[in-house]
C-alpha cells in the first residue's frame, strides 16, 4: 500500500529531513520525491510504502499534520486507496 505525502509552506531549512525522518520513525519508506521552491514557499509531493507502518495509517497521518503545523506547514497524507477514489471516473 502506498500514500501521498504533501507538504506546502514557507520555506526554511530542513523541511525535507523532518519529513524524512518523521517517515523513518514510523516505517513508512519514500519511494518517490518531488520539491520545488517558488520564491519563499516550499512544495513537496512524496510516495511512501506504508506496509510496514509502525502505527495505524490514520494515527500516522494525524502526527504528520501535527509535526507539520509545529513547523508551519500544511502537511497531508492521503491513503493511495482514497486517491484512486477522488480520481476514478
Amino acid at each position: 500500500m502506498k500514500a501521498v505525502i504533501t507538504v506546502t509552506g514557507k520555506d526554511s531549512v530542513g523541511i525535507i529531513a523532518a519529513v524524512s525522518t518523521f517517515c523513518a520513525k514510523h516505517g513508512a519508506n519514500i519511494t518517490e520525491i518531488t520539491q520545488s521552491v517558488l520564491s519563499e514557499y516550499f512544495a513537496m509531493i512524496m510516495i511512501a510504502e506504508i506496509d510496514k507502518l509502525s502505527v495505524p495509517f490514520a494515527d500516522f497521518a494525524d502526527k504528520l499534520a501535527a509535526m507539520g503545523k509545529e513547523r508551519g506547514l500544511d502537511t497531508r497524507a492521503m491513503h493511495e486507496d482514497i486517491f484512486n477514489t477522488m480520481h476514478h471516473i
